[in-house]
């Protein structure tokens, strides 16, 4: 028997209706990086609501900003023997409508006012802490002692004998090209109990999904029955792919992957196994379960019932050897979908007062494409490559100065010289260059700084700038949803007389004179000629170090985010009595080359306005069909749905100051229909008014 899932409009209502009134709720958005990820004082990860919301935050959407997302919910669950009985606290667990307050499974809660906490050692950013691990650290503290949810008169259900411990999780993210893919989970866990835990396993439980949210028109059980998913036990991870439900627009995979437990003065984890049984200590077990979402008759793919079946789920996985097991993985079949639990274990004793630390990673990549094959077949390890490289760098990042996985400060691996074994760090590429572009007739300027040339990496403690680079997308990429992916270097320039790069020199584009622009000085410039007006191009500039090949360091590259601009070439504003105000394309074919998927992501673009003005669009018969307030400083798109879909973050496009966009549809949101219509434009400044007309054909 298969269990379906249903999320209906209604208990999504109800969702957010009782989480209202949990006064302590809270939640935020890490996306300092190219991954959106949904976390909350209730220890949830994701946001459950994202496939009848699409348009809301992000859940674990990667790559930003491009619709693609990879998680339902996710949660902590911890499991232990206590005085001989079985007890397993969770977050999160097997429920259609995601959190609700109150929930069965859902047993951790915030105190009322402990909401969550920012920092980051982004020096620019208004969290900026020394204190900072990462760019985008998020604090958060819950516990799962409260069968009442604080603030409210509602009773936890089925949460009659909590474990009473008290978390404490830090999530960190960086913006950085080669870590922009994934988040990590620090959860420091704390008996605040008078009785000892024994056995005690962790996991984390979710809900994985690939789906693209822009483009799927499925809902309910069929937007979850369209993945495929896997175990990676070399990197102890649990993933999930899109087989066959939105083809050609959700080619990633999104996983959970253990990164280890410290406990006292031991590792726990499978590759430090030689020295926990030196120690007397039982070997490390990671174990990886999928089930039927609230399967009741389908084993070995039930969803546990009660505490006793979850403890054996944290305790024993799936038996990989099985091909049965990875074929049914493989199948996207099962109605409602597949949740999973990876857990890690065991600790043998955690005493009251007694911490551990447990961390896990968030993960996306990009699915190498195999030659056109889809469906399952299409998860080989030849498409799981960029996977297996996220996952490295995530670990690494973990590991820090631990370069052999025992939990132990060794000989040679004090990079600092502090004398305490450091995790959480990264090699840095040179800081990203501060960039202004400003978008012309059929051109693009682009300036930046130099402040990455006196960058020092803090590993190598060395400045080992080496050259900048430039990217940019082509006309169309929009709708390929993947604008970052599609981003192709056009230019490079490199520091002459050493063997990398191009030693083609920075004086090419070198400035004779700085200029100053908005107060920011520059010290570079270089233009792109013969761009297409009213197209879209990404324009992204990194600065790249020479590595070092003493410390195993490849050349490292700043982030693609921080200064990615979607730049729309166009004409200039201008208030000229003799420049006649026109319209592209004209006529207007529905349906046209650079038209969205959907009616209301369609658009035709005014050209040659006034910097402030106002447009009028009438039919024949004088009927108003829409007016559009035009300010040539502060445009950005936002007022139509086509820029929210493919225009990238409405924050960081640039438009000449001559040109706006109408999505042709009425004043009321309705499509207009074909024929010939007039416009008039008036100029807010000198009070003159300029006619023309436009056609819009089937």
């Amino acid at each position: 028997m298969k269990i379906s899932r249903v999320l209906i409009l209604v208990g999504i209502v109800i969702k957010g209706l009782a989480a209202n009134a949990q006064a302590s709720f809270d939640h935020k958005v890490v996306e300092v990086g190219n991954m959106g990820f949904y976390v909350t004082n209730a220890l949830t990860l994701g946001r459950p609501d994202v496939r009848n919301s699409p348009s809301g935050e992000p859940s674990m959407e990667y790559p930003l900003n491009s619709g693609i997302e990879h998680l339902f919910e996710a949660g902590l669950w911890i499991g232990a023997i206590v005085d001989g009985q079985y007890l397993v606290s969770t977050s999160a667990k097997d429920a259609a409508s995601g959190y609700t307050t109150g929930q069965t499974g859902f047993e951790f809660s915030a105190e009322i006012g402990n909401t969550i906490q920012q920092r980051s050692s982004l020096t620019a950013s208004d969290f900026f802490n020394f204190d900072a691990v990462s760019h985008a650290d998020m604090l958060i503290d819950a516990s799962d002692k409260n069968v009442i949810v604080p603030g409210t008169t509602i009773a936890i259900s089925e949460h009659t004998q909590p474990l009473n411990a008290d978390v404490h999780l830090e999530s960190y993210a960086w913006n950085y090209s080669f870590a922009d893919y994934f988040v990590l989970l620090n959860y420091s866990i704390t008996n605040n109990s008078t009785n000892t835990w024994d056995s005690v396993w962790c996991g984390l439980w979710s809900d994985l999904v690939v789906r693209n949210v822009n483009v799927s028109t499925d809902f309910g059980s069929a937007f979850f029955s369209q993945g495929g998913y896997g175990y990676l036990g070399d990197y102890f991870t649990n993933y999930a792919f899109d087989v066959d439900g939105d083809p050609g627009f959700t080619n990633s995979y999104g996983a959970f992957q253990f990164l280890g437990i410290e406990w006292r003065d031991q590792f726990i984890h499978p590759n430090n196994n030689a020295n926990l049984i030196a120690a007397g200590l039982p070997a490390a077990n990671v174990n990886s379960n999928f089930w039927i979402f609230n399967s009741t008759a389908t084993p070995p793919y039930n969803a546990p019932a009660n505490d006793v079946e979850r403890y054996g789920k944290l305790q024993d996985g799936l038996n990989y050897a099985d091909p049965g097991i990875v074929d049914f993985l493989h199948d996207p079949s099962t109605t409602g979908g597949l949740t999973n639990l990876l857990s890690a274990g065991p600790v043998i004793a955690i005493e009251p007062g007694e911490t551990i630390h447990l961390v896990f990673a968030a993960v996306c990549a990009k699915q190498i494409d195999n030659g056109g094959v889809t469906g399952a077949e299409k998860d080989t390890p030849e498409a799981q490559a960029t996977l297996v490289d996220h996952l490295s760098w995530s670990k690494r990042t973990y590991l820090g100065e631990d370069q052999n996985e025992n939990g132990i400060l060794d000989v040679g691996e004090d990079l600092d010289a502090d004398d305490i074994l450091d995790r959480y760090i990264l090699p840095e590429p040179p800081a990203t260059p501060k960039m202004k572009v400003i978008a012309n007739s059929q051109s693009i300027e682009i300036y930046w700084d130099n402040k990455a040339e006196f960058s020092v990496d803090p590993i190598s403690k060395e400045i080992d700038f080496e050259g900048y680079r430039l990217y940019r997308t082509q006309p169309g990429d929009d709708f390929k949803l993947n604008l970052l992916g599609d981003a192709n270097m056009i230019a490079q320039w490199d520091l002459p007389g050493n063997n990398l790069g191009y030693n083609n020199g920075l004086q090419l584009v070198a400035l004779t004179t700085p200029e100053i622009i908005d107060a920011d000085t520059f010290y570079y410039k270089y233009t792109l000629d013969n761009v297409l007006n009213g197209w879209q191009y990404l324009i992204i500039l990194t600065a790249f170090d020479r590595g070092d090949e003493n410390l195993n360091i490849e050349s490292l590259e700043s982030s693609f985010i921080e200064n990615a601009v979607s730049v729309f070439p166009g004409t200039l504003a201008t208030s000229d009595e003799q420049t006649a105000i026109g319209v592209y394309p004209n006529p207007y074919r529905i349906n046209a080359a650079w038209d969205g998927a959907t009616s209301t992501t369609r658009k035709i673009i005014f050209y040659h306005l006034p910097a402030q003005c106002e447009i009028t669009i009438f039919t024949l018969g004088g009927d108003i069909v829409a007016t559009i307030k035009h300010d040539g400083d502060t445009y950005n798109g936002n007022d139509i749905a086509w820029f929210d879909t493919y225009g990238g973050n409405e924050n960081a496009r640039e438009f000449s100051g001559g040109e706006h966009a109408w999505d042709i549809l009425s004043e009321s949101k309705q499509t207009i229909t074909q024929g010939i219509y007039l416009f008039n434009v008036k100029d807010l400044e000198t009070g003159t008014n300029k006619q023309g007309r436009l056609v819009v054909i089937e």
